[in-house]
């Protein structure tokens, strides 16, 4: 994680005194550096228009390919890779990206010759708390011909970025420095400051950027001009933004990432179930089967994850060989995840969501406003639960009746969560209702998934041992989905149902 602030300086600018600083003991002498870089990107700049840059930088003491994706206001995560082929993006970089490239090629846009000094900080037990980089940049924009002189830009920056150090101490850091005559830059990259009003943001993040200011406007101003359709595309935009967020760090594997890409999606088609009469089916009917499709394909590798993960907390970190497969099955399952994300069907959904926010399917209901039509369409989702809740005692198949009334109760916790904006305390305490519900469900559909798998293991049990055990982690599961199914009605009396 990269933590840095930017400023602006003038040919005769002096860097200032750096002691004193919060949490600094001591500054290093001055070094000196002479850094190459290449910028890649599509040909429309996609990554650039995401604030994403990437780069092959020679020179310094971290050369290599470094692609960086904002994470915070002042913070960029940054992946690297080894320096390679001048002209071959690295693969795994390339595919962290592929969500926004979309099967376009990345190319060279852009040159930067940095003549960099870099002053470090030190605290008092020699950790570095940061560096202060004084850069003079020639920057050349190539997009036309990576071979041609293209005319040069020169400026003068100074970057502060964090090691160790404190929010305090970057702040400080500025302040110091704009005393000493530098300015905030209004560019959050080299690459952004050089390419400059060629860098548009696309069309569906205006959009969701207009949506939501509209929404904040509207909620602020106490008066609740705000239609439905702004309230549902709002939260629809920042769905899909959530999706684009997470799929990088979902190919990476990181920490429950697939979970909240998986979210996102859910919330997604769900959101364009419950609220029907704001959006024209015509468009919004056939994401559904796409939208079902992209759960699944993340939802095999986050049922293997939360099994393996439930098996290895009751077994105290033991891993006997039937756990081991089961870690070989998730891994096998992030492979063809992977590749359906490389796939001309997922970059279709993706422009189609991109469109959905950009260009939206408004229908007579979104014009309405937003305080007298939500509460209607919230306590539709709530009493479609309870007609699933109260068909499982009277079911053929209760399995298939808590699956459903699972399946509605998420439905009624996130039309209620869009509503929260709108409708406050009222909204959140049907979500707060409705997330109750699901989660009991929840607890059951988990113990009975892992019975069966359980069930499955125990049959290819290499010793008697071995089958002992799986016996034990069964009844374990069961006893778990057998409370969670008796305590499904104490639940539900509990809950107060919509009162708006």
């Amino acid at each position: 994680m990269e933590i840095e602030q930017k400023y602006d300086a003038r040919a005769d600018f002096v860097l200032p005194e750096l002691g004193g600083l919060p949490g600094v003991a001591s500054a290093a002498e001055p070094e000196a550096f002479s850094l190459h870089a290449s910028y890649f990107d599509t040909a429309d700049l996609r990554l650039a228009a995401h604030g994403i840059t990437l780069r092959r930088r020679r020179g310094g003491t971290d050369a290599g390919w470094h692609l960086k994706m904002p994470a915070g206001p002042d913070g960029k995560e940054e992946l690297r890779a080894p320096l390679g082929r001048p002209a071959a993006v690295p693969a795994r970089l390339a595919a962290l990206v592929a969500a926004y490239t979309r099967g376009e090629p990345l190319r060279p846009v852009a040159t930067l010759e940095t003549r960099r000094t870099v002053v470090r900080l030190y605290a008092g037990d020699g950790a570095l708390v940061a560096e202060v980089a004084d850069d003079l940049v020639t920057g050349r924009d190539i997009r036309q011909d990576p071979e041609a002189d293209a005319p040069a830009r020169r400026w003068r920056e100074i970057e502060v970025e964090l090691g160790t150090g404190t929010a305090e101490l970057l702040k400080a850091a500025g302040k110091r420095l704009r005393k000493a005559g530098a300015r905030r830059s209004k560019s959050s990259s080299k690459l952004g400051r050089l390419l400059g009003g060629a860098i548009e943001p696309p069309q569906a993040a205006r959009a969701r950027a207009a949506r939501k200011a509209r929404l904040v406007a509207a909620i602020d101003n106490g008066k609740g001009p705000a239609t439905t359709g702004d309230a549902v595309m709002a939260y629809l935009a920042a769905q899909v933004e959530a999706v684009m967020r997470f799929d990088p760090k979902a190919r990476l594997g990181e920490e429950d990432a697939v979970h909240r890409m998986r979210v996102a999606v859910r919330r997604i088609r769900s959101t364009l179930k419950a609220y029907r009469p704001v959006l024209a089916e015509e468009r919004t009917e056939p994401l559904g089967p796409e939208l079902r499709w992209l759960a699944a394909v993340l939802g095999e590798v986050r049922d293997l994850e939360v099994l393996r993960m439930r098996f290895q907390e009751r077994l105290g970190g033991a891993t006997p060989m039937w756990l081991e497969d089961l870690a070989r099955q998730e891994r096998a399952a992030y492979r063809r995840m992977n590749a359906a994300l490389k796939e001309p069907r997922y970059f279709a959904l993706l422009d189609e969501l991109d469109r959905l926010i950009a260009e939206p399917p408004l229908g007579q209901a979104a014009e309405r406003k937003a305080r007298k039509e939500l509460p209607g369409l919230v306590t539709r989702s709530w009493d479609r639960m309870a007609r699933a809740y109260a068909s499982i005692a009277i079911a053929e198949d209760a399995e298939v009746a808590r699956h459903e009334t699972r399946k509605a109760a998420k439905r009624a916790r996130y039309a209620a969560e869009l509503a929260i904006p709108v409708l406050g305390v009222a909204a959140k305490r049907v979500a707060k209702d409705a997330k109750r519900i699901q989660e009991v469900l929840g607890g059951y559909q988990d113990g009975v998934i892992a019975m069966e798998h359980l069930k499955a293991a125990a049959a290819r049990a290499r010793n008697t041992s071995e089958a002992f055990d799986l016996g034990v982690l069964y009844g374990w599961e069961r006893c778990e989905a057998e409370t969670a199914q008796a305590h499904l009605p104490v639940t539900w009396s509990q809950t107060l149902g919509p009162a708006f």
